[in-house]
């Protein structure tokens, strides 16, 4: 796993930035494996901790970093996968990019899905939390982006 993260250098005296003024960005990168939906969770989690995010993030950070990097693992035969969580203003944003091509289900899904499982409860779930979402295909792999605007008061990188 290989990771890093870049913080605004300026913090004011009163603590906290305008969204304006605030910017941070963080990145992870580990094969794709059933696991790094897990591993990759945490490492949101852990962002939006050390970034003072309203508790309210923590979990849709969560929720749309384990359905993106399950697709990943599930449907696109890429060995690898990467995470950015940035934030830009008010905005949040989480890419997850890989290096596959997609592999169609031919068969739907017929067993029920169980609500602690790391994998496979869908798009749906990132749409419900998201403001937006795009999906860019590239010559190899794609790039999935979930945007949330957040209210002024949700907090953001430490600066």
């Amino acid at each position: 796993m290989i990771a890093s993260a870049e913080e605004s250098p300026h913090r004011p005296p009163s603590g906290r930035m305008p969204y304006g003024g605030i910017s941070g960005l963080a990145q992870c990168a580990m094969s794709a494996t059933p696991e790094s939906a897990r591993t990759l969770r945490h490492f949101a989690r852990a962002v939006a901790q050390r970034w003072r995010l309203h508790d309210d993030f923590h979990e849709a950070l969560a929720v749309i970093v384990t359905e993106l990097v399950s697709n990943v693992v599930l449907h696109s035969g890429s060995s690898w996968v990467a995470v950015a969580i940035r934030v830009r203003g008010n905005t949040l944003t989480t890419e997850v990019r890989d290096g596959g091509s997609w592999k169609h289900r031919s068969v739907r899904r017929q067993e029920p899905l169980d609500a602690h499982a790391d994998l496979g409860h869908g798009l749906r779930l990132v749409d419900a939390f998201a403001t937006r979402t795009t999906t860019r295909r590239l010559e190899a792999g794609s790039v999935v982006a979930a945007e949330i605007v957040m209210p002024a008061s949700s907090g953001g990188p430490p600066v």
